[in-house]
Order: C-alpha cells, then structure tokens, then sequence
C-alpha cells in the first residue's frame, strides 16, 4: 500500500519539476514564441507566480486544443531548439485538420522509460514484434519501434487509416468498414505466418479480430499492448480470459496520446473487477480528473473529465481537456499519485461515439 510519505515525495518531485518546466518555457533565452507572446498579454509573471502544480492549475486557463491546427509549428519551438529540424506528429482518429505536435526526443524518453514497466516473460529482449495500428504521422509508429530496439527487438508493422474508418462508420458504410477491417487483419496474419512475433501492439477490437482467426498462443505471441479504444470491465475480462488466455498472454492495456505520451496501467484481475486504471508518467504528464465548470478534482472513485498537462522541455501544455472522462483513482505504490480508471469518451452515456477500431 502506498504510504503518505510516498505520496507526498511525489507531489514534492512535481512541484520541482513544474518550476523548472516554467523557468525554461517563459524564458528569453530558452522559451518558445508562443509562450512568450502568451506571457506578454498577461497582467502577471509565470516565472514569478508559479512554483508549484497547484499554482499551475490556479493560474493558467484551459489550453486551447485549436492552437495546435491553426497557428504554424515554428512557434512552438523554444529558443534552445532552434537550430534542429523537428518531427512533427498528427493527432489520431478525427477529419479535418489535425492537431500537430512537433518533437525531437521526448518520444524516445516516454517509451524508454515505459519500457521499464515490462516484464522480460511476456515481452521477451532480443526478439520481433508487430504493430498494427496508426503509423503514418503519429508519433505511435516512431515510439513502438523505438520500444521495440530498447529491447533489443525489431517491429514489423501493419498500417491503419482510424479517420478512414471513422468516417465510413460515421455514414454507416458499415461493409465496407468491416472489409478495410479484414484487410488489415489479413496483412496481420500474413505476417504471423511466415515470420516469428513474441509481442503484438494493437486496438482491443483488433485483437479481438485476430483471435478469432488464429490462436495467438500457438503463433507464439507471449505479450500484447492494447489501447486505442474504449475497454470496460466487461470487455477487459473478455480479453484478458478469452482472447490472452488467462495470462498465458500478457495483457498490458495502455492509455496515451500524442499529447501526452504513454500511460502505465494497475494491473486487472478478479480482485479489482477488471477495472482498468492508469497511472501518468509523472512528472513529464499529469492527468486530473476534474469537474470542468469548477476546475477542481472530484472525488475519488467519481466520474469527471480527464484533464492534461504535459511538462516536458520540448512541449508545454497546461490543463488540456481531453475529450474522455473517467473514475478519479487512488494513488498506487508504484505510481504515488491519482489515477484515471474506465476511460470512455466524454458524454459517452448521453450520446452516440464512433469509435471505429481505434
């Protein structure tokens, strides 16, 4: 069980952390135009006003997601990143224009450090692993290999289009979903077939798809990431005993973005119902789950919407409402700070989301 003293090390380690972010964001010689031009509309000083997470919450407004389709990638780059060209990473599964994240190696740092969180039994070193999910633009494909090579493994990977899908479920071209859903499925097991694969990263609704066509355990598939998609208690019990076998197949359900990065889940059994919770990489993230019209966290074991900040050298952003919602969580022993548990789209109970398979 997590103890008081580790909670609040960690909440010291964020404040930290956050000062630094602040000091190296609204800075001449290191901050991005963006932010200084923000800073110098203001009637108070970032640098002198926030010293802690709780002053970041006080102090700045919702980040507003329209800033990233609108304004051009330059003026995202802080000072200190000038003379290097950047990636730039699209958000997933929406039309139109899309959020853009420039970056340089803060995936690479995300997913190093995820990979600590893996066990060498079900994600073995030293071997191959596939992706079929959305390459592309997404920053997903570049941090999946870069997980893989951490382990000493290489990625065959299998593309998916989530906007092609949305769309066409979105005008209730139903067949023909379900056939470009086959399609990638059928490039999956192609691979499967004639190349060895021990880990599989993928959306729950194609695994599920896989499963139903191949015994994964047989193909030799020993661990699988799963994300993308809303899963409830109901449907995590079903992949975890059905589809993995009961553990015969680690099941590593995840939760992250291009925003963010990669979340690491409590592990689900009997015992918590399969109630799927996940934990930010703090300090580089942080993950609130808030009443919006009041800007405060609910209580524990409540529902509320899922609120982002990412605190990263390369990319600031404060307070971004994600458009999920979620139970609050208590902090774990290996994660001593809130988690977000059972996310599913936000409004998810009063109106229609089309999710696709992704």
């Amino acid at each position: 069980m997590v103890t008081d003293t580790e909670i609040q090390q960690a909440a010291e380690k964020l404040d930290s952390h956050v000062s630094h972010i602040i000091q190296w964001h609204f800075s001449e010689d290191t901050g991005s135009p963006f932010w200084l031009n923000w800073a110098s509309e203001q009637s108070w000083n970032p640098i002198d006003e926030v010293k802690t997470f709780q002053d970041l919450c006080d102090k700045f407004p919702n980040f507003q997601d329209e800033w990233l389709r609108d304004l051009p990638n330059k003026v995202w780059v802080p000072k200190a990143y000038k003379d290097r060209p950047f990636n730039i990473f699209e958000t997933g599964g929406t039309t139109g224009m899309p959020k853009q994240r420039i970056g340089w190696d803060d995936f690479r740092i995300d997913y190093t450090a995820f990979s600590e969180t893996l066990s060498d039994e079900h994600f073995p070193r030293n071997h191959y692993w596939m992706m079929v999910g959305p390459t592309g633009p997404r920053r997903l494909r570049l941090a999946i290999e870069h997980l893989a090579n951490e382990r000493g493994c290489s990625c065959y990977f299998v593309d998916l289009d989530p906007r092609w899908v949305k769309r066409l479920i979105a005008n209730k071209q139903f067949d023909q979903a379900r056939a470009y859903m086959d399609h990638v499925v059928d490039q999956a097991l192609t691979i499967l077939k004639h190349r060895e694969v021990s880990a599989l990263f993928t959306t729950p609704k194609l695994l599920e798809a896989l499963a139903e066509r191949k015994d994964l355990v047989r193909a030799g598939i020993k661990g699988v990431f799963c994300g993308g998609t809303t899963m409830d208690k109901q449907y995590a019990r079903f992949l975890v005993e059905e589809v993995c076998e009961g553990g015969k197949i680690g099941f590593v359900p995840t939760y992250g973005n291009t925003l963010m990065g990669l979340a690491r889940h409590h592990p689900i059994n009997k015992e918590n119902d399969y109630s799927i919770a996940y934990y930010a990489p703090q300090p580089r993230a942080v993950l609130r789950v808030i009443n919006p019209d009041t800007n405060q966290p609910v209580d524990y074991d409540t529902w509320g919407r899922v609120e982002l900040s990412t605190l990263t050298k390369e990319f600031f952003m404060p307070r971004f409402l994600e458009r999920d919602e979620a139970l609050r969580r208590r902090p774990w022993v290996e994660a001593p700070w809130d988690g977000v548990a059972e996310v599913r789209p936000f409004g998810a109970m009063e109106k229609t989301i089309v999710e696709g398979v992704y």
